[in-house]
């Protein structure tokens, strides 16, 4: 017979119906997946808000529970007890315990987790068997706990809105079911069919009918896993400092190691908001010379023009780097997303390699057997690209072999979205920067008590407990306060333990240094960064008052407390002079700087005495606080966007608001109240001290806005077409101006602890102890202050706020002016700590280091062997030079070799040591790690 005609637009139209999970389903052959069915034997059900392991949860009182109930509400817990009774005319076939609830669901068989079940990522079935055999049981039980929230939270109305905590969830579906293999089988290839006749339509009609020839292969070995990423979570790659991202893969790496016998070789970060231009140097001091992700395909404005390319880091360090070409890590194998990975390749020729990412990835879920089938077939279809199921290795393995065409990209990954990321949940933002600092200083102080006292036990298990809380708040959906309201209040609880366990761990240290001492009890003041330091301190007295002292303490040591109180006439600097002025303007100088403030507490001028330069701009006013609108279109705790600038907002101040604070001497001060709008206000002390460099505004804020973003600007005497902000381990240029698309996007940045405008002999530095977000758009410093999104926490940085920023104009370079060392001042105070006896009559210095642009970041016991008297310290170089640096230790070293980062020894790495000394050569904001084999003390 002769053949019939197809209509095309018929003829695709009844395919889809034939498969669709929405028409004709009493009908078609998604329809016909399932035969006989028969409903579960018994259901029973227990519901807790608290999250349970599963031998305490299967001994409560379950009550009888039907198909149709409600249960809930949010984040609460309801745990299933399925009784099943498989009938025996089923023998032979495949049988499923068919499930649909509303929720996270959870297969227990056995006492052992076996399979999720979720509607939103259609897995709603569970296999029993495969094929139900004469002598199977045919009675079983299982329990389902079923989380009350969806894939992706509980918003209420859309994905990111805040969690709806009144909200029910339902069972709809619980029986059991015969599957039909063949008919799943024949499904898939319909489906995949379907997809070709759809991206290479036109070709097909001119040119010929390509058949499908299809061959299953054998199912992948379940139950594989790869180990990939790395690090400890999928960090965010901004915020965290360059030592915490250090500890992110050392956690990491060990654990893979101890879990499953080796490490990564691939760094796997599908989902943060940017790439620190220091991560290359990072992955390579870890081992990983590969790197995975796909986030900048959520660029805004420029797509970013490389698939795959080497990245090249701020030290030059390198690393091969693959975007997934179908900007996705959740593809489900259609064949449009084949076609796509393909077509959207920016780097075919030089390369034919690409990664396809399928399965249910944000949220979690992984692949449902269909997107495997689908896969299969995508392997040896005409037409099609081919598709094999591999692994992270051999992806990275095949690029490797033909890179010699690859580009190179130099510098960061910038993310042109999600800006807001750097601002939202200021709180979170605190406690992080806090909790990096304790670490770092108990580390310091118990590595010291280690080497002085054969008594003392480094609390390495502590501080790994720690550091895991630390690096776990830098999952990239909670340091950027993108997070809800509940996730927020366990890190803050975090960070809180944090800093309670390592106070206590800080006065062991203190304890330990200066035990076996004779007489009363002591003051120890402790300076744990490396250079000497002479500040103004508040020391407590008798009766809990607190006097003024200048302090002078050596690098990595400590010193005793001084007099108190000195006449000051025998100051060794300069007093602090304070004048107001008749309309209520207050000028404060130190012979270093000479701060002046308007009545309403702006900055009118600020000089720098001895040359006389002023750092305001002409006619312009410092610390001006700014409001801005702030409604981006979608992603409300992620995202500001650019059109917030056009609705900037100045806060007026009231006249006569200003007041001295500290009348002079070792301090001067003046303070304001500022009301922001109706709902919010601010309180600010302008505080400078003898001798400092720099002026502190330390800041309070009561914040109660919806969608306000409140910055605070200095417009500076300096002209440059870029600005400085510091990164992890060093620091990297950002235009000051929107030439390009690619300088347009940047106008909301991030930076860790300073920021500086210069131009030649002369420039501006803001400084801070725990913001991120920051911009210098033509010569106007901004610090992004506290942001109101409303989504998914409605009560994001709503409350009471406390932070410290500081200006300081300098002569020459940032680099030459100490820049770098303030901004550690600022975030690094000195420790005024209890000692059980005296505090030692001499000051004692652990480390010295000859050469200002290195910086000793890290001192730590070894990771390796933890009953050993060994030490980590790692380096680095901050001002971007080759560096020739000694490295000075009153510590017994034995032995000094360098390592990686994650303290592998280098075979050709030992180190003299001459007198006392270590030499050590850096390349610009190169990292360095060593081993310090130290003699153990005597008893």
């Amino acid at each position: 017979a002769a053949p019939a005609l197809k209509h095309w637009r018929t003829t695709l139209e009844r395919v889809e119906k034939f498969v669709s999970p929405v028409y004709f389903t009493d009908c078609n052959l998604r329809g016909r997946l399932f035969g006989d069915s028969c409903p579960v034997a018994s259901l029973s059900r227990f519901l807790t808000p608290e999250r349970l392991a599963y031998q305490e949860a299967v001994q409560q009182d379950f009550s009888p529970a039907h198909v149709g109930d409600t249960f809930g509400p949010t984040w609460w817990t309801c745990w299933f007890r399925v009784e099943l009774n498989i009938p025996e005319a089923w023998v032979g076939q495949e049988v499923h315990l068919c499930w649909e609830s509303d929720g996270e669901g959870l297969v227990w068989r056995d006492g052992e987790p076996v399979q999720g079940l979720t509607k939103e990522g259609e897995k709603t079935s569970y296999v029993l068997t495969n094929k139900l055999g004469e002598g199977d049981p045919r009675s079983l039980t299982l329990y389902v706990e079923v989380a009350c929230n969806g894939l992706l939270g509980a918003g209420k109305g859309s994905m990111i809105a805040a969690p709806d905590l009144e909200k029910t969830f339902r069972l709809n579906r619980a029986e059991l079911a015969v599957f039909h293999q063949d008919v799943h089988k024949l499904l898939v290839d319909l489906e995949l069919l379907l997809g070709i006749a759809k991206a290479q339509q036109l070709e097909w009609v001119k040119n010929r009918y390509p058949g499908l020839y299809a061959q299953l292969q054998e199912f992948a070995c379940r139950g594989q896993f790869v180990p990939v990423g790395g690090t400890w979570v999928e960090m965010d790659g901004n915020l965290p400092s360059g030592e915490a991202m250090v500890r992110q893969f050392l956690q990491g790496q060990n654990f893979f190691l101890q879990e499953f016998g080796k490490m990564c070789s691939e760094f796997w970060l599908p989902d943060t908001f940017g790439y620190s231009a220091q991560l290359p140097q990072i992955m390579r001091g870890c081992g990983i010379t590969r790197f995975l992700t796909q986030k900048l395909s959520w660029n805004l404005v420029n797509s970013f023009p490389h698939h795959s390319f080497f990245w090249e880091g701020l030290d030059g360090s390198r690393v091969l780097v693959h975007f997934p070409p179908g900007d996705s890590y959740g593809m489900q194998g259609s064949v449009e997303e084949v076609l796509k990975t393909v077509t959207n390749n920016r780097d075919k020729g030089r390369t034919n390699h690409s990664a396809f990412l399928f399965g249910f990835g944000d949220g979690g879920g992984g692949p449902t057997q269909t997107m495997l089938d689908r896969l299969k077939r995508l392997g040896n279809t005409d037409g099609l690209p081919r598709v094999q199921l591999s692994s992270p290795g051999q992806l990275f393995k095949a690029l490797e072999s033909d890179s010699e065409q690859l580009c190179t990209w130099v510098g960061e990954l910038f993310l042109e979205l999600h800006n807001g990321t750097y601002t939202t949940h200021a709180q979170i933002k605190k406690g992080n920067r806090e909790c990096e600092r304790i670490l770092h200083d108990v580390e310091l102080l118990s590595s010291l008590a280690l080497a002085r006292s054969a008594q003392f036990l480094y609390p390495a298990a502590q501080l790994q407990h720690l550091w895991r809380l630390l690096l776990l708040n830098q999952f990239h959906d909670v340091v950027t306060g993108s997070c809800i309201q509940l996730v927020a209040e366990d890190a803050l609880s975090h960070y809180e333990d944090i800093r309670s366990h390592g106070n206590t761990l800080l006065s062991a240290a203190a304890a330990a240094l200066c035990a076996g001492e004779p007489g009363p009890e002591g003051l120890l003041i402790v300076n744990t960064l490396p250079w000497k330091r002479t500040e103004v301190l508040s020391l407590p007295k008798p009766g809990g008052a607190h006097c003024l002292a200048l302090v002078t303490v050596p690098s990595m040591g400590y010193a005793s407390a001084p007099t108190p109180t000195l006449p000051q006439s025998l100051l060794p600097q300069q007093p602090v002079f304070v004048v107001q002025e008749t309309d209520g303007s207050v000028t404060l100088d130190n012979g270093i700087i000479r701060v002046s403030l308007d009545p309403t507490g702006r900055l009118t001028s600020l000089v720098l005495v001895a040359s006389g330069r002023e750092a305001i701009a002409e006619g312009a006013l410092g610390n001006q606080f700014v409001l801005f609108d702030d409604v981006p279109l979608y992603w409300d705790a992620w995202d500001v966007m650019d059109y917030h600038l056009e609705t900037r907002k100045p806060v007026l101040g009231q006249p006569g608001t200003l007041a001295v604070g500290s009348e002079g001497g070792l301090r001067g001060s003046a303070w304001f109240l500022l009301q922001i709008s109706p709902n919010s206000r601010l309180s600010q002390e302008v505080v400078l001290d003898v001798g400092c460099p720099y002026v502190r505004f330390h800041t309070e804020v009561h914040w109660n806005e919806a969608h306000k973003f409140l910055k605070v600007e200095f417009p500076a005497r300096v002209r440059s077409p870029q600005a400085t902000y510091e990164i992890q381990f060093g620091h990297l240029q950002r235009p000051t101006h929107y030439n390009t698309s690619w300088d347009w996007a940047r106008f909301e940045v991030w930076a860790h602890r300073w920021m500086d405008l210069s131009e030649h002999g002369f420039g501006l530095a803001l400084l801070n102890d725990s913001k991120y977000g920051a911009s210098v758009q033509g010569s106007v410093l901004s610090l992004s202050l506290l942001r109101a999104p409303k989504a998914p926490d409605t009560t994001a940085d709503m409350g009471r706020h406390e932070f410290t920023y500081a200006l300081m104009p300098h002569k020459g370079s940032f680099q030459d002016a100490g820049v770098i060392p303030a901004a550690y001042n600022l975030n690094f105070p000195l420790l005024a700590l209890p000692a059980p006896g005296p505090a030692p009559a001499a000051t004692w210095s652990a480390f010295s280091l000859s050469s200002p642009a290195v910086v000793l970041e890290t001192v730590k016991q070894a990771e390796t062997n933890p009953q050993s008297c060994t030490l980590v310290l790692r380096l680095y170089e901050a001002h971007g030079s080759h560096v020739d640096c000694w490295l000075h230790t009153s510590l017994p070293v034995q032995e000094a070799v360098l390592c990686d980062f994650l303290e592998r020894q280098d075979p050709a790495g030992h180190l003299p040591l001459q007198d006392a000394r270590l030499k050590l050569t850096f390349s610009p904001f190169q990292v360095r790690s060593l081993l310090l084999v130290l003699q153990p003390p005597s008893n």
